[in-house]
């Protein structure tokens, strides 16, 4: 009798050590997580690449997607400036069902904004399978992420500078 009851007492002990461990380790596991995303989002906050496209620069990801941009001061991003800007997408026609939909993100608060939505796109241009004119403005100086949806999927993602006025 003593030495069933021993027994059974030392199961639950192990059972209950071995769920708070297991507890713990998660935690800890989310936390280290949720710190990494946090690090590789601060780290990727850097404007998009120029690239060439005919006789265009644009801002984005080369092959990916795009708007005509050359950092100049006529084409900058300024608070509150709404300023015409044509994007060009590259990609497989089944990746182009759905609208267009900009949201931007402000690297600092969260800040989210839908920028351009309900957009049907037009066909080739300067070598981009789609495309399509936009007017766009953002509220505030600083990092801004530009997440392109095609309906629901997110197509890409361009890193934009707001300039103080």
């Amino acid at each position: 009798m003593f030495k069933n009851t021993f027994i059974l007492i030392l199961l639950m002990i192990f059972s209950l050590t071995t769920v708070g461990c297991t507890n713990v380790t998660n935690k800890k596991d989310e936390t280290k997580d949720t710190h990494q995303e946090e690090k590789n989002r601060a780290q990727n906050w850097n404007e998009s690449s120029l690239f060439k496209a005919g006789n265009y620069t644009l801002i984005g990801e080369k092959g990916r997607l795009g708007f005509i941009y050359d950092d100049s001061e006529v084409l900058r991003f300024y608070p509150n400036k709404t300023q015409k800007y044509m994007w060009h997408f590259w990609g497989e026609d089944k990746e182009f069902e759905g609208q267009l939909k900009i949201v931007a993100t402000h690297e600092n608060d969260g800040e989210q904004i839908t920028v351009l939505e309900g957009v049907e796109m037009g066909g080739p241009n300067n070598g981009a399978d789609r495309h399509t004119p936009s007017n766009m403005s953002l509220p505030n100086n600083g990092m801004w992420k530009l997440d392109a949806y095609m309906g629901d999927n997110l197509f890409g993602t361009v890193f934009i500078k707001v300039h103080k006025k």
